[in-house]
């Protein structure tokens, strides 16, 4: 029996041809994965020789192992999870909500979590990641279901759930913009933070953060199949024994770890959410068993690789990654606009 014929005329290659693809394409991600991870850790703001990183990377005693332990080395982790946080995120909400723009930015959870951090260290005196994680998680709950509300509970369409989002994140926003200016203090904390960055990490707050996210990760590819079937209408999912109701609540749940818990760390990062699972469902199409894991790859090849781009570029200082990702990603996400690669979830 002949393999299908796809619109342009050529032919679908076998359904065990395809995964054999996908998977090697994995492979070929985790490898690239792998590079910009030891570029992260090699390269600086500092230039510093390889052999020198290696040695400060092995050796307790070398001049280097300060630089390399206490500020690389956790700024590559936290890139690594504050990347695939975002990039799944994304994902899932994409799927959830059926809108191509859905992203943690674009409908507000990044905007709630930001705002509830800025109350907490301005009116509350918090100032350690431990306190921080705790109130963005709040702030991104406490968003997310007013979202969801405002766009219309059950019957929310992709266009009443961005416009929601679009809504909530201008206020919220403008509420953390105006603390910031009416407290100067707050300012000074905050003005970094709210850019998006990486700079401040250490041991500690990968430590606190990455709980949160490995269970938001869990729950996110547990809930990839039942997604699947969800895709195909409300109807269709129970009779393949699929309860929506338990699935929407899973993935706002993992939405919210995820999101909470990158945004405490790292700050509002924007378009990491929004284009990863563009350019990577060009590869796998929809199915979310391989979507998700490519995603959970090439999100903090993205990520990290903004941050190498903004310490090279920044010499002998550095540009902000979330600066780098909001001047990277709009072109690049309006290329894929103009080509009509945009697809649907």
């Amino acid at each position: 029996m002949s393999a299908p014929n796809v619109p342009d005329g050529s032919t679908a290659p076998p359904p065990k041809r395809r995964r054999a693809a996908r998977a090697v394409g994995l492979l070929g991600a985790v490898a690239l994965l792998g590079v910009i991870l030891v570029l992260s850790i090699a390269v600086g703001a500092k230039s510093l020789p390889l052999a020198d990183v290696w040695s400060g990377l092995l050796h307790h005693d070398a001049t280097e192992y300060a630089v390399v332990h206490r500020m690389r080395l956790p700024r590559t982790l936290l890139g690594l999870l504050a990347g695939t946080a975002l990039g799944v995120a994304g994902a899932v909400m994409q799927a959830l909500t059926r809108n191509p723009l859905a992203d943690p930015g674009l409908l507000g959870i990044n905007a709630g979590a930001s705002a509830a951090v800025a109350v907490a260290a301005t009116f509350l005196g918090v100032t350690a990641i431990g306190g921080y994680v705790w109130f963005a998680l709040v702030g991104a709950a406490l968003v997310t279901a007013l979202v969801y509300a405002v766009g219309g509970g059950r019957g929310a369409t992709p266009a009443r759930l961005a416009l929601a989002g679009a809504a909530l994140n201008a206020t919220l926003y403008s509420f953390v913009s105006a603390v910031m200016l009416l407290d100067t203090a707050s300012l000074d904390r905050l003005r970094f933070w709210t850019v998006g960055s990486l700079a401040s990490a250490d041991s500690a707050t990968v430590t606190r953060v990455a709980p949160f996210i490995l269970v938001g990760l869990l729950v996110a590819l547990g809930a990839a199949r039942p997604l699947n079937a969800l895709a195909l209408g409300d109807d269709a999912a129970r009779a393949l024994g699929a309860r929506p109701a338990v699935i929407r609540a899973a993935v706002i749940v993992a939405v919210t770890l995820l999101c909470g818990a990158a945004t405490a760390a790292c700050g509002p990062i924007v378009f990491v959410g929004l284009l990863v699972p563009h350019l990577v469902r060009a590869l796998t199409g929809p199915d979310l068993r391989w979507l998700l894991p490519y995603c959970a790859v090439l999100a903090p090849v993205l990520l990290l690789g903004a941050d190498v781009l903004g310490r090279v570029l920044g010499r002998p200082g550095e540009l902000q990654v979330g600066m780098v990702t909001a001047v990277l990603g709009g072109p690049l996400f309006l290329w894929l606009v103009t080509r009509g690669r945009v697809a649907h979830p």
